[in-house]
């Protein structure tokens, strides 16, 4: 068996491998479980230990020697194939130049409405997508027959029915005034979620930024500066801003806020439906019964809140008229921010 085993080795340093087949090759014959090493290490079962003492140190450094010549194979393999692939290259050819990337509209908006309002003294503040009950409807004072909590608007959990994936960034705003006392002032930027067909208006997950002040003796007049501020900043210093009363069940008395439309400059067009405004957000004063359910004392304490989609303010932005884009990832689509 001496014989053999010198024999192998003799054949294990003589072999040459240029391909990736004559490489597995060698793996097989010296190297895998049903190699002729392998053979041999099966029949030392049937000597004796006299003779075991003998040829095993021989066999273990046959198998040892295998293994080394076999990364060796690998090497020679490898660099020819790189010499292969090499001299194909075609060194006349003018380089490719460095393709750069760009940021996504949204998020070079959401960073632009973010700066606004930390120049006002805004911080930013973030919370889980997945929420419970209390803190996405309940402490808002949504009433327990409210659309919203309907699942034809909202995506529920389905193992428990008091875990939803948040409808709007107010979720927030309630932790934030559960965990901190007056005076807050604060932005909410993230992503929402809503149970509706997507379309060229509409999308399942979208982005909001919403924002909360409160303090001693906060009026709507504040809410209104903060808003024409943000307006001017957006969309430029000729900007109209208006509000119109509406109804949201956290804020008392509530207001749409509508800005003069940017494409038509206020003359009516198809993206404005020919009225020369288009809303940008809902606002409002804090309800008291919101102020109470996070531990805040409504009489010594008023706020108000404001929140806008991030889509909207971005369709307006750059004349965008399909929400659908923005998550498609169209190449084609997003190639022409790259100045952004």
């Amino acid at each position: 068996m001496i014989d053999k085993v010198q024999a192998l080795k003799e054949e294990i340093q003589a072999f040459k491998a240029n391909k990736q087949e004559e490489l597995e090759t060698f793996r097989m014959k010296f190297i895998s479980r049903k190699s002729d090493i392998s053979v041999l290490f099966e029949g030392m079962k049937s000597l004796s230990v006299e003779e075991k003492k003998k040829l095993g140190p021989a066999l273990n450094q046959l198998k040892q020697s295998a293994q080394e010549r076999f990364k060796e194979l690998i090497g020679i393999v490898e660099s020819t194939k790189t010499a292969s692939e090499g001299s194909h290259m075609d060194m006349t050819l003018p380089p490719i130049g460095a393709t750069i990337g760009s940021m996504h509209p949204l998020s070079a908006i959401k960073n632009r409405i973010i700066e606004i309002f930390e120049r006002i003294g805004f911080n930013v503040a973030d919370g889980p997508e997945i929420e419970d009950d209390w803190h996405n409807f309940s402490a808002l004072n949504f009433p327990e027959n409210h659309p919203a909590r309907e699942m034809q608007d909202t995506f529920f959990v389905e193992r428990d029915p008091d875990i939803v994936l948040r409808t709007h960034t107010s979720n927030v705003q309630t932790r934030l005034m559960e965990n901190n006392q007056p005076p807050l002032r604060s932005i909410m930027p993230g992503r929402v979620f809503r149970n509706e067909a997507i379309s060229a208006r509409a999308h399942c997950i979208f982005h909001q930024v919403e924002g909360i002040y409160i303090d001693k003796n906060v009026g709507f007049a504040d809410l209104k500066q903060t808003i024409f501020h943000f307006a001017k900043e957006m969309f430029g210093k000729h900007t109209k801003i208006r509000f119109r009363p509406s109804y949201f069940p956290f804020t008392e008395p509530s207001a749409e806020v509508d800005i003069s439309c940017n494409i038509c400059q206020g003359k009516g067009c198809n993206i404005c439906k020919y009225t020369g405004w288009v809303e940008i957000a809902g606002s409002g004063m804090v309800d008291p019964n919101v102020l109470s359910n996070c531990d805040i004392d409504p009489e010594e304490y008023t706020g108000f809140a404001f929140g806008m989609g991030i889509e909207r303010i971005t369709m307006l932005k750059y004349q965008i008229k399909d929400l659908r884009l923005f998550t498609e990832n169209d190449v084609r689509f997003l190639k022409q921010f790259r100045s952004l």
